[in-house]
């Protein structure tokens, strides 16, 4: 048998690790400014009230990082490192992987450019606009292009389980990102989702789920069933179980997406069909976390000893804490407390902290003494992170979770006399204020953690000695293709990557199918509403603020059928009401009260002090000022391209209104600038009256962006007459 000679590249898997290491700790910065944000809101609107930092724009730059460039980083350095030796082969293409890793490290710092300036789309974990969804796409095909590739030109006869899920991975985020992604471009800044309303609703959790369930789960999963066993030194426990694990969890993944939604505008049969395939996950989702665990059985003397063993076996118990959650979490009794809350924040961070951080955690403190020769730099460091982290997660999320059910019960709670006990929202953010405070606190040790492990690695890299290219040696294919004719069906499967990746696709796309194509094409399932009318052009540029500003990230618009939800907020919310509505606003979470029905609630004075100065206007508020609203002037250049992309997305404005729709707008916003300044000059003293200028405050604030912003909350719930 001929011995073919090679090399594995470790210079990819090397950047894809200090890529990982450095975008964490940014990710984790940025994520300890947005907790800090709800723990002190004074600090931050009193001496940092800026726009560029304010929490609407910053949160989503922290999920982003943590999801895409900390985890999406950490899923390149395992693969690149895995297949190779999976393979026995090396990369395919060394230029498609430096490809790989520059496309992708520009996509994270155009992230962080666009995000914090409110360049934003506003669907959650898909806030990028459509020029850089392009650039994602592309570079996902560039990897994906690579990793088959080398399947292709592998030296060993079957696939191994890993690479079951890094297929699996590659064929439904490219799906899920390309469905959710389709845009109108208006400007090179900006664009209108494709879908409206309830329909974009559904898209946007069918995509918001599956991200993750293929981005921080799947590939998670390969990289378990490779490092796990390399680390302990063992076989996985179950082959059979693997099979199950995987095909059983893409099938069912794919169709839980609902459960994001149960009680809104969507239809029954779809929530129903979300909650149905949810609970059924909890079986193959505990199946792969005993898969793994089962495999340290007679190591578990070395997990005492080995720092990595440790940081993958409670990475394992929080992926088996989050996957018995989530079914749990898409009951709707259970939902009717959970949803809008900080429980859901809680469900999150056990996942991400736990599962994506320690096994990353643990996967680099294996690489780096095998790529860098040598030993550790120092266990003992290694040791104290790892209990550092394990404290930091428990400090995050028991007070979160605490926050969580206290915000649920006190929504609900009701007087003897039918009234609700709590119903101003703001006892209930009052309430919840210590536990935001200890929530950063265990942010802050997380954080620390991960700063002794970047210290740890440089170290132990710098005492090294880096070995680029590796050498290997190993059969070519041709000698030992030779089938079995005991085979099973999957052996059978797995020494033909082909098909193996169509099965994969059919399997991923066959829940969505069914649920989206019913919503977009059978219009009963989104009745029309004859009262419901498009945006007036001053109330869609409002609208565009508000999805700048992040308002959707602490305030929803979807009041469900629920008793507490109609007593607090009015009439619940109809799907023909949001038919308009690219992209939805529908939200995820209440940090603040529902907007739904916020329209002619109040004065436009009154939202127009809000603004600026929330907690004065409520206090007990955590609300973030923008003061810069009543200062930046309203840019119109696109206010024709807008109302030209909304007809062309099926918005009923009528032929050639685009021409006409600046001096409506402009009209408008005289309206309410007159409203707003006859209120102000009545608020002051007599003798200041007497010289104040009307006209010329109406002329000068009717071109404040803050006029625009109004218009739209006064807009809000207002197109159906409510009960």
């Amino acid at each position: 048998m001929e011995i073919e000679k090679f090399s594995y590249d470790n210079k990819i898997v090397k950047y894809f690790a200090y890529a990982t290491i450095i975008w964490g700790v940014i990710g984790m910065l940025v994520g300890l400014t947005v907790a800090l944000q709800l723990a002190f809101p004074e600090f931050f609107n009193d001496y940092l009230p800026l726009s560029w930092l304010s929490f609407g724009r910053i949160r989503p730059l922290h999920t982003n990082a943590v999801i895409f460039a900390f985890v999406g980083n950490g899923i390149f350095t395992g693969v690149y490192y895995s297949l190779q030796r999976l393979l026995k082969t090396r990369m395919w293409s060394d230029k498609l992987s430096y490809l790989n890793f520059w496309g992708w490290q520009l996509i994270i710092v155009c992230a962080v450019i666009t995000l914090p300036l409110g360049i934003s789309s506003s669907k959650e974990y898909a806030e990028l606009e459509w020029w850089i969804d392009i650039m994602i796409a592309g570079i996902w095909v560039v990897w994906g292009w690579n990793m088959f590739a080398t399947i292709l030109n592998r030296r060993v006869k079957h696939l191994y389980v890993a690479i079951w899920f890094y297929v699996g991975t590659f064929v439904a985020v490219a799906m899920l990102h390309i469905f959710n992604s389709f845009e109108l471009p208006v400007s090179f800044l900006k664009s209108y989702s494709w879908y409206a309303g309830v329909q974009d609703a559904l898209v946007q959790w069918w995509y918001g789920h599956n991200a993750v369930a293929f981005f921080l789960t799947t590939p998670y999963l390969g990289l378990m069933y490779y490092f796990v066993p390399k680390a302990a030194n063992r076989p996985v426990y179950s082959y059979r179980l693997s099979i199950i694990h995987f095909w059983a969890l893409i099938f069912m993944y794919i169709w839980a997406g609902p459960h994001h939604l149960l009680y809104t505008s969507l239809p029954d049969w779809a929530q129903s069909l979300g909650v149905v395939f949810s609970v059924m996950l909890i079986a193959p989702s505990w199946g792969g976390m005993l898969n793994g665990l089962l495999t340290l059985r007679g190591a578990w003397d070395r997990v005492r000893d080995d720092v990595t063993l440790k940081f993958m076996v409670v990475a394992l118990t929080c992926y088996g804490m989050a996957t018995f959650e989530g079914p749990l979490l898409s009951l709707k009794n259970v939902n009717i407390i959970s949803h809008f809350t900080d429980w859901t924040v809680a469900h999150v961070h056990v996942g991400g902290l736990g599962w994506n951080g320690m096994l990353t955690f643990g996967m680099l403190y294996w690489l780096f003494p095998k790529m860098f020769r040598t030993k550790l730099y120092s266990k003992k460091l290694a040791n104290q992170h790892f209990w550092i982290a394990t404290l930091g997660i428990i400090l995050y999320v028991i007070p979160i979770y605490i926050a969580g059910f206290v915000q649920g019960l006190m929504w609900q709670e009701f007087n003897a006399d039918g009234t609700l006990v709590h119903g101003e929202f703001v006892k209930t953010v009052e309430a919840i204020k210590p536990f935001y405070v200890f929530r950063s606190i265990g942010g802050l040790v997380f954080l620390i953690g991960a700063l002794m492990m970047f210290y740890n690695l440089f170290k132990t890299a710098k005492q090294g000695d880096f070995e680029a290219d590796e050498p290997a040696e190993a059969p070519a294919l041709a000698a030992i293709t030779h089938a079995d004719k005991n085979e099973s069906w999957h052996k059978r499967l797995e020494r033909k990557p082909v098909q193996f990746m169509i099965w994969s696709i059919i399997a991923v796309a066959i829940g969505g199918l069914v649920e989206i194509i019913p919503t977009i094409i059978v219009k009963s399932n989104v009745p029309t509403i004859a009262s419901v009318k498009p945006y007036t052009p001053l109330e869609l540029e409002g609208r565009d603020i508000y999805v700048r500003e992040g308002c959707y990230n602490c305030h929803s618009q979807m009041i469900r059928p629920l008793r507490f939800e109609t007593a607090r907020y009015g009439e619940y919310s109809k799907a023909g009401e949001f038919v308009y509505d690219h992209p939805f606003q529908w939200g995820s979470k209440r940090t603040g009260p529902d907007l739904a029905r916020e329209g002619n609630l109040r004065s436009h004075y009154w939202h127009y002090q809000h603004m600026i100065r929330p907690k004065d206007v409520t206090p007990g508020s955590i609300m973030p000022a923008y003061p810069w609203l009543k200062t930046d002037d309203l840019s119109t250049s696109l206010t024709e391209r807008k109302i030209k992309a909304m007809q062309k997305l099926g918005v009923p404005y009528e032929a050639g209104y685009e021409l006409k729709a600046l001096a409506d707008l402009q009209k408008q916003a005289k309206q309410i600038a007159k409203a707003l300044v006859t209120d102000i000059k009545n608020k002051l003293p007599k003798e200041i009256q007497k010289e104040f200028n009307f006209d010329a405050e109406v002329a000068k604030l009717e071109k404040k962006e803050i006029v625009a912003l109004i218009a739209y909350l006064q807009r809000l719930g207002t197109d159906i007459k409510a009960k």
